[in-house]
């Protein structure tokens, strides 16, 4: 490098580069360019251009056939088909609990048992009772022994003897006793009488005491006594028997033969019917004895779910409706059972008329969102319900899917009733159904992919599909949105109701 020419005022750098560095460096530069060209022709044609043809693609989809289901949507809940609170028969004391919540139970399953103790003992009693009666009857049938129709005819034969003694009177040997009788008595009176008076005779001399007189004359008083004594019997004897005693004697016969001939009868038909009656009644006894201690098993009256526990063992419980709810009568009862659930929903009076009995039913809830549960109609109501002035009449239906159990009392669902199906229609998304001036129609790409507008008469709408009942082949692809250009000169698309 040379510097020359340098003064104070202006100094001027003069650089020599060589011709070799020239080269080199326009060629670095000529490089770069081409880079930077390729790399714009690269970033136009696989960026920009497929950017491009993006933003003027338009969606379309294929017209298709498909078979279509008309349904009616209404909302409904999981309701129990029977919900009862059980109860006792009688008031008691709940034994032992044999169940527990969200069990499930079979018809006639004991669930239960109450306090029995003193049913047991009413029970003992009503069995003796019976065994008291029968014996009773028995001893009726059987009739009277011998033995006691012997004793009954041999007091008749000795009250008969009687009454024939009375009847015929005395014999004449008994009135020559009696008479003999008294002569003896009066002889002994007058020895006794001729005592006393040499005694007496004595006693005024002062040769006896008073005490030896008085024995005499106690001697001649007693065999004054014998001798009247005698007299009266003897005049009893020559008298005869009296008529009472002949009409008693016979009454007793009477009876006693009375007492024979019905020893010899047996019972009377009315005594053991009697006791008969009597059997009966014990055995009534027995049985509602019997009856009250089955009713403290408590059984399930069907298939079913218990859904509360309202009592334990322990608890006082009474006889309840078993559609109570009211807090006492739940309480006073034991648990509550719910059979199958089923679908209760509202249908509006419009659509009633396409409700019909085994009509299929499809349930949707959010607690299963991919399941679908079947059903069919079972019951609709006879009378309509207004709320908020609106007509609606219940309609239910049973649920038939293998899956119900998942099913709880409460839950909220959708119901889809299917009303009737149109099979290999062509149909369209709704979302491609326009209103132009010129009708309802759809837009289609022609050959130069360009939208053009054909009109269509359009049928029912289900789940965002359009029923196309004449205006395409089925070959085509509908527009789903248009291209701004088009916009600008096409009215707002919308939704159309469905046609029939």
């Amino acid at each position: 490098m040379d510097v020359s020419n340098t003064s104070q005022s202006d100094t001027k750098i003069t650089v020599n580069v060589p011709k070799k560095v020239k080269k080199n460096l326009f060629t670095k530069l000529l490089i770069t360019f081409l880079l930077i060209g390729i790399g714009l022709t690269l970033f136009r044609f696989f960026i920009l251009l497929p950017a491009r043809q993006a933003r003027i693609q338009l969606p379309t989809q294929p017209v298709e056939r498909q078979d279509l289901k008309i349904t009616i949507t209404a909302n409904g809940k999981i309701e129990p088909e029977r919900s009862i609170n059980i109860s006792p028969k009688n008031a008691g004391v709940i034994k032992s609990l044999l169940v527990k919540e969200g069990d499930f139970v079979k018809k006639g399953q004991i669930i239960a048992y109450m306090d029995d103790s003193n049913l047991q003992g009413q029970l003992t009693q009503a069995k003796a009772g019976i065994a008291s009666a029968q014996a009773n009857l028995q001893k009726l049938k059987a009739g009277n022994r011998p033995q006691e129709i012997a004793t009954a005819k041999a007091q008749l034969e000795e009250a008969e003897a009687n009454l024939r003694k009375l009847i015929t009177g005395n014999r004449p040997q008994d009135i020559a006793q009696a008479q003999a009788r008294l002569n003896r008595a009066k002889a002994t009176f007058n020895q006794a009488e001729a005592e006393l008076k040499r005694y007496q005779g004595l006693f005024n001399a002062g040769a006896i005491s008073r005490q030896d007189l008085t024995t005499y004359q106690t001697n001649r008083e007693t065999a004054l006594a014998q001798v009247k004594e005698n007299e009266q019997a003897l005049n009893l004897l020559q008298i005869g028997s009296r008529q009472e005693d002949i009409q008693q004697s016979k009454a007793k016969v009477k009876q006693l033969q009375e007492s024979y001939n019905l020893s010899k009868a047996g019972s009377r038909k009315e005594d053991i019917s009697r006791a008969l009656a009597e059997v009966n009644s014990a055995r009534g006894s027995l049985q509602t004895i019997i009856a009250q201690i089955n009713d403290t098993v408590i059984r399930a009256p069907f298939d079913g779910v218990i859904t509360k526990i309202y009592s334990e063992p322990g608890s006082f419980v009474t006889p309840n409706t078993t559609g109570g709810a009211t807090s006492s009568s739940l309480s006073a009862s034991i648990l509550s059972l719910n059979t199958n659930n089923q679908l209760v929903a509202n249908i509006a009076e419009s659509n009633l008329a396409k409700i019909s009995l085994g009509q299929k039913v499809n349930l949707k809830t959010d607690a299963y969102p991919n399941q679908i549960f079947i059903g069919k109609v079972s019951q609709i109501a006879a009378e309509a319900t207004v709320e908020q002035n609106v007509t609606s009449f219940e309609v239910k239906a049973e649920i038939t899917s293998e899956k119900k159990s998942l099913l709880r009392s409460g839950m909220n669902v959708e119901a889809e009733f299917e009303i009737s199906q149109k099979d290999n229609v062509l149909v369209v998304p709704t979302i491609a159904v326009v209103r132009e001036s010129k009708g309802t129609g759809v837009y289609i790409l022609n050959d130069d992919r360009k939208p053009i507008f054909l009109p269509i008469k359009t049928g029912v709408v289900v789940n965002n599909k359009t029923e196309v009942k004449s205006g395409l082949n089925g070959n085509e692809k509908v527009l789903l949105s248009m291209p701004d250009a088009s916009k600008s000169k096409s009215p707002p698309r919308g939704l159309f109701p469905p046609r029939n």
